[in-house]
């Protein structure tokens, strides 16, 4: 089978997953076309089953945006055509589902029909498609969209509640590629990080206002006055000075790091001790999955989808968005307890297993066989 994979190429969830996704069908010997305006970032090894194609957009003066939509249709177009491809998986709903609908239209005037599938990460339903800007072309490609998939169930029922979404959405979660991000022996690279055997704290996101990086770092600071504990803070973003000044404010820089966007962030998982994730929503909770992978609990508020991975009591603790004394009191209860704390991270381990790669690729393939073989019925 031959798939084109739509997504935005940068660090965020959805690019995580088409990319994981397409990696791991490549590996199945499914033939995949992936299309965006870069290469997306984990990408990043030649695989003979997997081809890139770059949406360029053609600056006029005349316009004051350049129209990726319209550019990403005529490419979608294009590779459809000369690839031959059997399916489009398209993932964020704008503007990738609508460019998909369009992309279709014009095939079917050239007497060619291709399912395509959209993928629901979260922003594109509880940020941008409730601008009232872009609610209805939302709507509209949404149901439009030959099926539907929700990274999370609480992704699903939001979906359902927000839009009148005429089709079933099927929730086919986030994975994590265990072979990847598993525990691995980096005691040289945790002395020169803790030299003093000190507990290692991580946070992983993109920095934005809605994964509330303050109360990391303001938790981080109650933490800290009882342990001798060092922060890791992974990734970039908008935040991220206001969280480095934050640090000089209160005085704890010695030990917090940022460390920037790292490609290999599955090493330093495994010499942390803990993962916090205090966001104010998230569909799902992709880094969180990750870090448990790597043995790490989590420390998280409960919202969006996140309790659906993360068990109270079990692979770490759940609290109210942001309820710092409760992340530092949760934190502090592990951090205290090594007996309880080996055994969280064995249960964050045995929780991630259910979320392998090996268990969710399944789901696609026979959402992909089942579209395509209708495709072929109705031609």
């Amino acid at each position: 089978m031959k798939i084109g994979i739509v997504c935005y190429p940068t660090f965020g969830g959805s690019g995580v997953l088409a990319t994981e996704l397409g990696k791991a069908l490549a590996d199945k010997g499914y033939i995949i076309h992936f299309i965006s305006y870069k290469q997306p970032v984990r990408l990043d090894s030649f695989h003979p089953n997997i081809f890139y194609h770059e949406v360029s957009v053609p600056t006029y003066p005349l316009f004051d945006f350049p129209p990726y939509e319209s550019a990403l249709s005529s490419v979608l177009v294009d590779v459809i055509s000369n690839e031959k491809l059997d399916l489009l998986h398209v993932h964020y709903a704008i503007p990738h589902a609508s460019s998909a609908y369009m992309a279709n239209q014009i095939l079917r005037k050239q007497g060619k029909n291709i399912p395509f599938i959209t993928t629901l990460h979260g922003t594109d339903i509880t940020l941008v498609g409730k601008d009232k800007m872009y609610e209805s072309v939302v709507t509209f490609s949404i149901n439009e969209s030959d099926a539907i998939t929700a990274v999370s169930e609480n992704l699903r029922d939001e979906t359902n509640r927000s839009f009148v979404i005429e089709k079933k959405i099927h929730v086919i979660p986030n994975f994590v590629d265990i072979k990847r991000f598993s525990h691995s022996n980096k005691d040289h690279f945790k002395k020169m990080l803790a030299p003093n055997n000190e507990k290692i704290l991580a946070h992983v996101s993109n920095f934005r206002k809605v994964k509330r990086v303050e109360d990391v770092v303001y938790a981080f600071e109650k933490i800290r006055q009882e342990i001798p504990c060092k922060l890791l803070m992974i990734g970039d973003g908008p935040e991220r000075q206001h969280m480095e000044q934050l640090c000089r404010e209160l005085g704890t820089c010695d030990d917090i790091r940022f460390l920037g966007k790292q490609e290999q962030v599955e090493e330093i998982l495994s010499i942390s001790d803990l993962f916090l994730l205090p966001s104010a929503y998230e569909s799902f909770g992709l880094a969180a999955l990750e870090a448990m992978g790597c043995e790490v609990p989590v420390i998280s508020s409960n919202a969006g989808g996140i309790p659906e991975i993360n068990i109270h009591g079990v692979t770490g603790f759940l609290t109210e968005v942001g309820d710092i004394d409760a992340i530092a009191k949760f934190s502090l209860e592990l951090l205290k307890d090594e007996d309880k704390l080996k055994l969280f991270k064995k249960n964050a381990l045995a929780q991630a297993q259910k979320f392998n790669i090996n268990n969710i690729i399944p789901l696609y393939e026979n959402l992909y066989a089942s579209l395509v073989n209708e495709n072929k019925q109705i031609a």
